[in-house]
């Protein structure tokens, strides 16, 4: 670029003698005579200047970048070093198409070719356009010394139009990455997904719930019940924005006519749970027990499936439901889960404890869940016998008053005295 174009001052060049008339229209590039015709000679000129000033354009642009972008004074030197590289790049290219704008602009894919794929994936759509914005205000700026005289307004002109060429150009670049990483993320989510229904708990799998996203804060939830009727790609993607919007964290999975969602965060995941229910098909909708975190979760998924499978064995069954109310349905599919807990949980502490906890139970269970009967069976008042069953509950933490939980206590005491039988 000449001196004087560097410091500031308006070129002084010798004015180009006009042009025949022309009837083509004028194109980026040409200056424009008094009468509107076009000046070969002008934009001959405008294009050797706007050749020859590119590098002070880049170091404008390097400048505006460091003054305006507040990203890009956060990014590091490499980083820094690399948008310099494609800033330039940018305004090369905008000086290969002004010397011939007949061929099409580069687009963004071009103008990142130099930088690293890194770059580009760190880079959001809302930087790009920026960084496009500042190098064109940086060329519209100097295209009043740049241009030849009376050629100012065409190299505005092929300014803008470049830009607009670029900006579509990267709106597009963008989209479709987009669509490609959202594809891929699917993918890996599904793989996920099976791989924590199935309890492959890895290196692997820990890798590629951190290649998710998922933060890990708070607790895990899993829900499962049955699809909708026809879950196309625009319905799944609707049904994990919703899950995502219901979560800090959260994953879907589909396997065959079965939706597996798990839920992450320190919030309110029951109430989570709840608000995602339309999501669902018909049926019921089985909540897992809470787990630490997500790679722990495999039990929760597993408790929960087999609690779908068993909903059916109970007529009565609410919507959503806890997989541990469901203990006696999930031991009568052969949960061996099921089983474990129930025996655990109910007949191992009835055994250990004092004053016929047991014995009462399965009296008062064996007569028909009737204090007197169960009182005449045992020779004591049926006033003990409603203290003792008091204490059954304190113990197990279900009620042998209440018809549900007092068929799970009689499915505890009847695997609870298999198992023991067996040993």
């Amino acid at each position: 670029m000449p001196d004087d174009v560097a410091d500031g001052a308006h070129p002084v060049v010798a004015r180009p003698r006009p042009a025949s008339p022309r009837t083509r229209p004028v194109r980026p590039g040409q200056g424009a005579g008094r009468n509107g015709e076009s000046t070969e000679a002008g934009g001959t000129e405008t294009q050797r200047r706007v050749r020859e000033g590119a590098g002070q354009l880049a170091v404008a642009a390097m400048r505006r970048l460091d003054a305006d972008l507040e990203w890009y004074r956060a990014l590091p030197a490499e980083d820094r070093s690399w948008v310099n590289l494609v800033a330039q790049a940018g305004i090369t290219a905008f000086v290969t198409w002004f010397a011939d704008p007949t061929r099409p602009p580069h687009g963004v894919g071009e103008i990142f070719a130099a930088a690293p794929p890194e770059l580009t994936r760190s880079i959001s759509l809302q930087h790009t356009l920026q960084l496009v914005r500042v190098v064109v205000d940086v060329v519209e700026t100097h295209s009043d010394r740049l241009a030849a005289p009376g050629a100012e307004r065409e190299l505005r002109e092929a300014v803008l139009r470049y830009s607009r060429e670029v900006a579509f150009s990267a709106a597009e670049v963008y989209a479709r990455a987009a669509e490609v990483r959202g594809g891929w993320d699917a993918r890996l989510e599904a793989l996920v997904v099976d791989a924590l229904v199935r309890g492959d708990a890895d290196d692997a799998l820990r890798s590629r719930v951190a290649a998710i996203g998922w933060s890990g804060r708070g607790a895990t939830m899993v829900v499962v019940g049955t699809t909708a009727a026809h879950l196309d790609e625009v319905r799944v993607a609707d049904l994990r924005r919703a899950t995502r919007r219901a979560a800090d964290d959260a994953l879907v999975g589909i396997l065959g006519d079965r939706l597996v969602v798990f839920l992450g965060g320190e919030g309110d995941l029951r109430a989570a749970a709840m608000g995602l229910l339309p999501r669902f098909g018909p049926g019921p909708v089985v909540i897992g027990p809470p787990a630490a975190g997500l790679v722990e979760s495999t039990a929760s998924a597993r408790a929960a499936l087999a609690g779908l499978q068993a909903a059916a064995g109970w007529d009565q069954v609410p919507r959503p439901v806890l997989a541990d109310d469901l203990l006696p349905e999930r031991v009568l599919v052969g949960d061996a889960e099921a089983r474990r807990a129930l025996v655990e949980r109910a007949f191992v502490p009835l055994a250990a404890s004092q004053g016929s906890l047991l014995e009462t139970l399965s009296a008062y269970l064996g007569a028909g869940r009737s204090l007197e009967a169960a009182a005449r069976t045992l020779y004591v008042h049926p006033n003990t016998v409603r203290y003792r069953l008091r204490r059954v509950a304190d113990v197990t933490g279900w009620d042998p008053l209440d018809a549900r939980e007092s068929y799970v206590l009689q499915t505890a005491l009847a695997v609870g005295r298999l198992d023991t039988a067996r040993d």
